[in-house]
């Protein structure tokens, strides 16, 4: 999921008496799913880390694991946003069509004529900046939500770039030889500059902590989004710098990433549908009920693990040597999920805004 442009609000909250949270906490939907869009999915990418930091043999299964509850299911949840909107796949025509065409030709040339090396690094540097404009769209939902202009556009965007910009200028500095079972080359970055971008970061940590003091001393510190920026500085600050090894840290940003995007997706059709049945989309938003939710998650993840079996086997079928195509596929899936996410998920957009449960107002 990618950004969210919004403009600022207009009108001023009053400061409560008393210190402490604000009365209205910011939900997107309630406390019960909130927790779990925001603190499950950070604790399930916690788990992961304590997982491959106790037992690094682990990183296998959890891989594994990962890519089929979560990455593969990922893919499909994204058809599943399209299909949500009236007309979706007519709207999005050239998205499904002629995109993929594009990205196919783009990445083969790049894997048969520059070399295999390529995929691996665009995907480090594309995934960084996918996963960094996903966690900024969350956070400007809770922003909105929290009904207060003191929490200013400028102060998040600070927050939420700075630390993973110089996460990425780390791992570059690291210059890992492989990634994934993959040949990496890594942009060149000197020390220095790893030094700064961390510096500059702190600096937007420190800066955000006076004004969350400031909030609770004024009685209007909003819990759901304050909740949902600490846990984009802790998974971020774990994934590119507590880790030494890059697999193991982007395991755990992808864990994190992945199961918060299924969550918006549901999120999002469930509004969309209100709990009503909709005769042109009747399977879809009969699964997106609330009382249907187990249900759609089985369906969602049947529905990946099919799809996915069968282009593995295709491609074992129809290429004496797996490996190379089986990349070039890979990376044409991630791409164009990238493309597609950057189009679709704009909350300046009316459908969006109004299918998310924000108004004109406010964004």
């Amino acid at each position: 999921m990618t950004a969210i442009a919004t403009l600022e609000q207009p009108t001023a909250t009053p400061s409560l008496a008393r210190p402490g949270f604000s009365p209205t906490p910011g939900w997107l939907t309630g406390r019960g799913f909130d927790l779990v869009l925001v603190a499950g999915t950070a604790g399930l990418a916690l788990m992961v880390a304590a997982g491959v930091a106790i037992e690094p043999a682990l990183f296998g299964a959890i891989l594994l694991a990962d890519l089929w509850l979560l990455g593969y299911h990922h893919v499909t949840a994204m058809f599943a946003r399209l299909l949500a909107e009236p007309d979706g796949l007519k709207k999005y025509r050239a998205l499904i069509t002629w995109v993929p065409l594009a990205v196919i030709a783009a990445v083969s040339a790049l894997a048969l004529g520059a070399g295999e090396w390529t995929l691996p690094a665009i995907y480090l540097y594309w995934q960084w900046w996918h996963y960094t404009r996903q966690s900024y769209g969350v956070a400007q939902l809770y922003r909105l939500k929290t009904g207060q202009p003191q929490y200013g556009l400028g102060q998040m965007k600070a927050l939420i770039y700075t630390l993973p910009f110089a996460g990425i200028l780390n791992r570059s500095y690291q210059s890992a030889d492989e990634f994934l079972g993959m040949e990496l080359r890594t942009l060149p970055v000197p020390e220095v500059a790893v030094q700064a971008a961390l510096a500059v970061a702190l600096g937007a940590v420190a800066w955000w902590l006076v004004g969350q003091f400031r909030a609770w001393r004024e009685g209007r510190l909003a819990f759901a989004y304050s909740l949902y920026l600490l846990t984009h500085l802790t998974i971020f600050g774990l994934a590119y710098f507590i880790f030494p090894s890059i697999e193991h840290g982007w395991l755990v940003i992808n864990v994190w990433h992945n199961s918060q995007y299924l969550l918006v997706v549901w999120l999002f059709n469930n509004k969309r549908y209100k709990d009503q049945i909709d005769p042109g989309q009747r399977l879809l938003s009969t699964l997106c009920q609330r009382r249907n939710i187990a249900a759609y998650f089985g369906v969602m993840l049947a529905v990946s693990t099919l799809s996915y079996f069968a282009i593995g086997g295709a491609l074992v079928i129809f290429s004496a040597s797996a490996l190379p195509l089986a990349l070039i596929v890979a990376q044409v899936i991630n791409i164009h999920h990238y493309i597609v996410d950057s189009q679709i998920w704009k909350v300046r957009r009316p459908q969006v805004r109004a299918d998310m449960g924000i108004s004109r107002q406010a964004a």
